[in-house]
């Protein structure tokens, strides 16, 4: 099933899917009509709670796409369109209202409707100069506006409700369609698109929406074809995708997560509608790392938490929730902005069996000692990766990448390992989600044996040096507590990548930070671990450490660093930032 396709059959399945032909939007004032088209009265629908005055989301005629052309709404607009009114210049304000009254004088032409009458009676007579209604503010400037027949007000019946505006709507909407062709996403034959809807919510793009499907240059036309044409797609397609997608971008829609760059949408396809829906909260869990909400039923939400942490915990789907491994086909999105439109950064399609295998398996590959202090969210993995903390500073692309392989069950992206140890040099740091990054590298990318748990016997010089520099930094803080540049701030990225030059005057200094440690009656335990990995080492230190061995020596370091020792006297942590590690 393609992209478009699937998004098709989501909107299907929506509860409250939106009528072909209509859409939500913010609508700030409801403008309501005598049947002499004179002003009723202004409502100011804002919320007067919130601090911003957020307007209600109001189900519409669907807007049309505006680049630089002027083009109304049917029945409602901002409210340069609908009234002429604007708080900036306005340099084209007058000529926006008068296409706004042209359109819609067209558009009712025959009407018979009182309310369409009275409608078209207010276009004919009011200036924007003149007096204003009862109820405006001009705090309502540049807000969207609607309109209501005054005797049907009451009943929150809108002007665009009407049978009659809704049949002229239909007709308005249907002549701009192309000649009738085949449809490529449903196979059925309809007016073709010319202009595919605007995606909103996706971060880093245009507030006003940017493009998934278009063709504006032309290089893009095939066989003299234009816009649309050169990929048909039938309007009841284009809005069906067009209104699902929207939807699961919206905030707090329970469809998105931010991964990256890319606003990541997904949703379950399933005949059960709760099935789906648990589905896509098991997902959602996956990705942040997070249980399920605080409900009134606390037993339900146990049970919940429960199912997760026993999936985090390797056992199989089929054991934990059997109704959700035959029959549930799962789909993820990741789109990102490139200019006026957008990008698709993956798409994915499979069993939710399977994507829940291929997460377990990601589990895995991760997993490290001691564990972090929370499960190992993808995004905050990815925040280990930005420089400053920073999720918009998470490398472009690596994401995406990332996230498509998780997924899959495919190779990792090779510029995941360089990019932790990048952060790992820049920052001095390697803490539990750094190690587990690279470890999963290590694991599936060039299937290397890598421990979970600090290994003293591990057989790899790499491994092994990491460990002996945690040692010589703790030799360094049991003597002389917390300085401002330890060897550690000063070292890492030297002895990680060239260790012969910078082990040998550490380890010389070794024994001076040994003897200062034992007048303060600590670090007894570090000169004979540091013996025993001495014995473990060839007597030629490597000149310099590939890739790959660079991310054992940070594991080693981590492993050595966060360890416990077991006796009392050793209870000490190796260093003051060990204490807060991982």
């Amino acid at each position: 099933m393609s992209m478009l396709a699937a998004l098709v059959r989501a909107y299907d399945r929506l509860p409250d899917a939106p009528p072909i032909g209509y859409a939500p939007e913010r609508i700030g004032a409801l403008i309501s009509l005598r049947p002499d088209g004179l002003v009723a009265s202004v409502t100011d629908l804002r919320d007067a709670s919130d601090r911003k005055r957020q307007a209600p989301t109001r189900l519409v005629p669907q807007a049309v796409k505006r680049t630089v052309a002027i083009a109304p709404n049917f029945l409602w607009d901002k409210t340069a369109y609908a009234l002429g009114l604007t708080a900036g210049e306005g340099k084209r304000t007058a000529q926006e209202h008068a296409a706004f009254r042209d359109r819609h004088a067209e558009w009712l032409s025959g009407t018979e409707d009182q309310g369409l009458l009275a409608f078209l009676r207010f276009l004919d007579q009011w200036s924007p100069e003149g007096l204003m209604p009862p109820g405006w503010s001009d705090e309502l400037l540049d807000q969207n506006v609607a309109f209501a027949f005054e005797p049907e007000r009451l009943s929150s019946t809108m002007l665009h409700d009407r049978a009659a505006a809704r049949a002229a709507w239909q007709a308005a909407s249907s002549s701009v369609g192309a000649e009738p062709a085949i449809c490529l996403v449903t196979g059925g034959r309809g007016g073709v698109t010319r202009l595919h809807p605007s995606i909103k919510n996706v971060w880093g793009a245009q507030s006003s929406g940017a493009s998934l499907v278009s063709f504006n240059l032309d290089a893009f036309t095939s066989y003299g074809h234009a816009q649309g044409d050169n990929a048909p797609v039938s309007e009841t397609a284009t809005f069906a995708y067009g209104t699902v997608l929207n939807r699961f971008l919206s905030r707090d829609s329970g469809h998105r997560v931010q991964i990256g760059d890319a606003s990541t949408v997904f949703w379950a396809d399933a005949s059960d509608a709760d099935v789906a829906q648990e589905a896509e909260s098991f997902f959602a869990s996956y990705v942040e790392a997070s249980g399920p909400d605080e409900t009134d039923d606390r037993e339900a939400a146990k049970a919940i938490g429960d199912k997760l942490e026993a999936l985090r915990q390797g056992h199989p789907l089929s054991e934990v929730e059997p109704r959700l491994t035959e029959g549930v086909r799962f789909h993820v999105l990741g789109l990102a902005p490139n200019a006026a439109r957008l990008s698709v950064r993956f798409y994915l399609e499979d069993s939710f069996g399977s994507i829940t295998a291929n997460y377990q398996r990601f589990l895995a590959d991760v997993a490290i000692e001691p564990v972090p202090r929370q499960p190992a969210a993808l995004w905050r993995l990815l925040v280990e990766l930005a420089v400053q903390g920073k999720r918009e500073n998470v490398p472009p692309g690596l994401a995406g990448d990332w996230m498509r392989a998780i997924l899959t069950g495919g190779r990792y992206p090779q510029a995941l390992l360089a990019a932790t140890l990048m952060r790992c040099r820049s920052d001095q740091s390697v803490n539990a989600l750094r190690a587990g990054i690279v470890r999963a590298v290590l694991i599936r990318n060039h299937h290397e044996e890598v421990p979970v748990a600090r290994n003293i016997n591990h057989d790899n010089d790499a491994y092994q040096l990491g460990r002996l520099f945690a040692l010589l930094e703790a030799a360094q803080y049991a003597a002389l507590g917390k300085v401002n540049a330890g060897i550690g701030d000063r070292y890492y990225a030297s002895a990680s990548s060239t260790p012969a030059r910078v082990f040998g005057p550490l380890l010389r200094g070794l024994r001076i930070h040994i003897s200062d440690a034992r007048k303060r009656g600590r670090g007894g335990w570090i000169e004979p671990r540091v013996a025993e990995i001495m014995a473990k080492l060839s007597p030629d230190l490597p000149t310099s450490l590939r890739l790959v061995d660079q991310g054992k020596f940070a594991i080693g370091y981590y492993h050595e660093k966060s360890h416990r020792p077991a006796k009392p006297e050793d209870d000490a942590p190796l260093t003051e930032e060990s204490e807060t590690n991982g």
